[in-house]
């Protein structure tokens, strides 16, 4: 038997497992799966969407070739304490929102759980203020409820 580092025979079976096992933790994927590092750095911890607190509202500047100022909130997460940068989506949506609001966040939808589009750093996106979603503000349908 010339250049095999594995055992062969019989009786191999087990230590053939147990080195398949332990190689598998060398795969990039099957370790941050294993220790559970994504839903570790989620500051939603794993759910779809999470209330929270509105910090500032700011705007962030649009990737090239686009020019604009794409209006975003800090979010203070009431799960955890945690803060996030939230994209507010439709036309005119920042003018119904004001600091210490209740907002909903969830994903914004980007590759791998990453930013969207021209809009740098920013993952989430505000889908309620105050229990109420921002399309039915922005077109008129419902009215902004006092906290």
């Amino acid at each position: 038997m010339t250049g095999s580092k594995s055992p062969k025979g019989e009786f191999a079976a087990r230590k053939l497992s147990n080195k398949r096992k332990h190689f598998r933790w060398k795969d990039i994927h099957y370790k941050r799966r294993m220790l559970r590092l994504d839903k570790k750095t989620d500051p939603l911890e794993g759910s779809p969407a999470a209330r929270g607190i509105v910090v500032e509202k700011y705007g962030v500047e649009s990737k090239q070739p686009n020019s604009a100022l794409r209006k975003c909130v800090r979010v203070r997460l009431t799960k955890n304490g945690k803060q996030v940068g939230a994209f507010v989506p439709h036309d005119g949506g920042l003018l119904y929102i004001d600091e210490h609001d209740e907002v909903l966040v969830c994903s914004i939808g980007g590759a791998q759980k990453g930013a969207m589009g021209d809009i740098p750093g920013v993952k989430w996106q505000v889908t309620h203020i105050n229990g109420v979603a921002v399309s039915q503000l922005v077109t008129g349908r419902k009215a902004k409820p006092q906290r």
